[in-house]
């Protein structure tokens, strides 16, 4: 399944708020659909619908294509601890997730084209891979180019984001940004129980 390149203000109308995705607000209020018009707490919501929504929360969030997620959460349910916890730092993780956090660009997708075209470095190196899982300790900065540091630069005064995760210790003069530390819960922007995302792939 590809990735979603439809009208984004369709998806926040259904599934809430969601920062990776677009920060503009819909003047509809109604969902979506024809069935969407005045059935607001009329509509009857199943077990499996509710798992469904959590999971596309956190698909269109992270702009990642269902066979991408799943990959996660195979990745997360090897590892020793908490399932739900750790599927969300390893996406918290990734290298577009941390420009995104850091206010280099204003959603998921535009931070994925940040890094695609070459702006950005791990450790001094230039990484154009999106997913490009980072570990603590790791400095994410600016390419050395005046085109990418203006471009960030620009992206940096028009964030909405007052503050920065505290797993990230950003330095504004020098455009870098050093992993302190896996994601806190508390961090997320996005609203979600991680836990039926689990639920809705526990039979796979």
């Amino acid at each position: 399944m590809s990735r979603y390149r439809g009208p984004k203000l369709r998806i926040t109308r259904r599934l809430g708020t969601l920062p990776g995705l677009t920060q503009k607000q819909s003047k509809k209020k109604d969902r979506p659909g024809q069935h969407g018009k005045g059935s607001e707490g009329k509509r009857k919501t199943t077990e499996y619908g509710v798992r469904l929504e959590e999971k596309q929360k956190l698909k269109f969030n992270y702009g990642l294509t269902e066979s991408q997620l799943f990959r996660y959460i195979k990745e997360a349910r090897r590892r020793n601890g908490v399932t739900g916890l750790i599927l969300l730092q390893l996406l918290e993780m990734r290298l577009d997730s941390i420009c995104f956090n850091l206010g280099f660009a204003s959603t998921m997708a535009a931070a994925r084209q940040l890094v695609n075209h070459g702006h950005i470095t791990v450790n001094g190196k230039t990484v154009n891979i999106a997913s490009f899982q980072c570990r603590v300790n790791d400095v994410i900065g600016v390419k050395a180019k005046a085109s990418s540091k203006s471009l960030v630069e620009n992206n940096l005064k028009a964030s909405r984001f007052a503050e920065q995760p505290n797993h990230l210790k950003f330095d504004s003069t020098k455009l870098e940004a050093t992993v302190t530390n896996y994601c806190d819960r508390n961090d997320l922007l996005l609203e979600l129980d991680e836990l039926l995302v689990i639920e809705y792939y526990s039979r796979r």
